[in-house]
């Protein structure tokens, strides 16, 4: 039975950037990736290399920006006042928060760059702008649409 959208499938995984570094496992989260195919659960170019798979195959391939998270996108990285991080916060580039946004959406920043009394932010996805290389196990179609 091969894979198609609507199903439910159970994926192990392995993403890695061209540089060869892994960003993600399956194996970090000690279970396979659960979702439901075409449901938007998971970035398109994911959801689409699975569609038409069965049950044991595997499958290496390369999903670029625009099926990922997007282009990095200069306008969101922005100076912000350093008053508005906690007083006592270790502020340094690099390092990940969750920002809120004035819609209550909540979406993961870097700090760029801390100054005297402004931070830099990049509100970006970490992964925009990346090309993302994934091999891939369908372990199981847990519900078939």
């Amino acid at each position: 039975m091969a894979v198609k959208d609507g199903d439910t499938v159970k994926v192990e995984y392995t993403g890695k950037l061209d540089d060869g570094s892994i960003f993600d496992s399956s194996e970090n989260h000690g279970k396979p990736l659960e979702f439901q195919v075409g449901s938007g659960q998971v970035i398109i170019g994911f959801d689409s290399a699975v569609l038409g798979m069965s049950e044991g195959d595997e499958k290496e391939f390369r999903i670029l920006p625009a099926q990922a998270y997007g282009n990095h996108d200069p306008t969101l990285v922005q100076k912000v006042p350093r008053e508005i991080f906690p007083q006592d916060a270790e502020l340094v580039p690099g390092l990940v928060f969750e920002a809120g946004l004035p819609t209550g959406e909540r979406v993961p920043a870097t700090i760029f760059e801390v100054g005297e009394g402004t931070v830099t932010v990049d509100l970006n996805h970490p992964l925009a702008g990346k090309t993302l290389n994934f091999k891939i196990k369908l372990k199981e179609i847990v519900a078939s649409n």
